[in-house]
């Protein structure tokens, strides 16, 4: 579809009309469409009719292409050849859409709006071409480079408190939907704020990769750590005594419960939960460690297992206690990471 001495014809009216609306669009799609022609003369070696020694090849007629622009949606016309294809340049993909469209698309993905909802949402717009799941996928492309910006960005002030958690998503690699590991670190800083330091995604979270991911936060300037919150996993443990020479270990109480519990007849899960709350519930580092052993010492004739649990986890589950009173509700578990792993879950699904 080329524009004609009809098409002008058109525009010129839209002006003697005063329909300035018609008359944007029309030049648009005018302009556009002449400076596709002009490139494709370039790129082919001759202009529409002309007989030339540099043709490399013939022209076979135009599809249509409905195009969203700050002017509204026009058409124009992509020239097609007899052998191989042809694309404007001008027409690359990230001008395709106006730039304030793709923003609400970047930001709809981010915020966890399916490929698959977001053409409604750009036709609710009042985008007519609407766009592909495809497409999202390609527009939601331009956020890699931010989020590796983002990754590896220099890690300023100190840090005395970090938190390590992994979650699982499905993830397509080398065509399979497979499960991948994201394990994630935030940080809180000396004057309170909190900071999410970094992310990786790997295989699994074996002690490797989890030592990897900490020197990386380490080499990007993460320093002043004096206490790590994580779940009791090996792999991750070891690695926070290679990697935090000198900081303390709080293994998370809420992890910890979990196994308790696991090792509980039902009928009497909430009885010890009530019992291990209250070492948790007292005022001072002293009188934390002397409730423990007091509640160690309660369940030992009827649940064994858990009083050895209890005893053996001592240093690393009472860790908080080395510190402000007023911090302890904040970094005696991995709770705050919860949170923020539901939305890497949601928004990857």
């Amino acid at each position: 579809m080329t524009l004609t001495d009809h098409d002008l014809s058109e525009l010129l009216a839209a002006v003697q009309a005063g329909d300035m609306t018609d008359t944007v669009r029309l030049s648009v799609a005018w302009v556009l469409q002449q400076l596709i022609e002009a490139e494709l003369t370039a790129t082919i070696g001759a202009a529409p009719g002309q007989r030339s020694e540099s043709r490399t090849r013939q022209r076979n007629g135009h599809r249509p292409k409905l195009l969203t622009t700050a002017a509204g949606d026009i058409e124009v016309g992509i020239p097609k050849l007899r052998t191989g294809s042809f694309f404007p340049s001008i027409l690359e993909r990230r001008r395709r859409i106006d730039r304030a469209l793709f923003a609400v698309v970047m930001e709809a993905y981010v915020h966890g709006v399916s490929t698959r909802s977001v053409e409604e949402l750009v036709k609710a717009l009042g985008a007519a071409s609407g766009i592909s799941k495809s497409e999202v996928s390609r527009i939601c492309g331009e956020l890699d480079s931010d989020l590796e910006a983002f990754r590896t960005r220099p890690l300023e002030g100190s840090f005395p408190y970090v938190f390590a958690d992994a979650t699982y998503v499905k993830a397509r690699v080398r065509g399979r939907v497979v499960s991948r590991a994201v394990v994630v670190a935030t940080g809180v800083r000396a004057d309170g704020g909190r900071e999410v330091l970094g992310l990786a995604v790997g295989d699994s979270e074996d002690g490797v990769f989890w030592a990897e991911f900490f020197r990386s936060l380490r080499n990007r300037g993460l320093r002043g750590v004096k206490l790590v919150i994580s779940d009791h996993h090996l792999g991750l443990k070891k690695a926070i005594s290679e990697v935090f020479v000198g900081a303390a270990w709080q293994r998370c109480r809420v992890h910890f419960m979990r196994n308790v519990l696991a090792r509980v007849p039902k009928a009497s899960t909430e009885m010890v939960a009530a019992a291990i709350r209250t070492i948790f519930a007292q005022p001072d580092a002293t009188h934390v460690g002397a409730q423990l052993e007091e509640i160690a010492r309660m369940l030992e004739a009827q649940f064994p297992d858990v009083s050895r649990l209890l005893v053996e986890a001592r240093d690393d589950l009472l860790a908080f206690a080395a510190f402000p009173a007023a911090h302890w509700k904040k970094i005696w578990s991995t709770n705050p990471l919860e949170r923020l792993n539901g939305e890497i879950k949601r928004r990857t699904r």
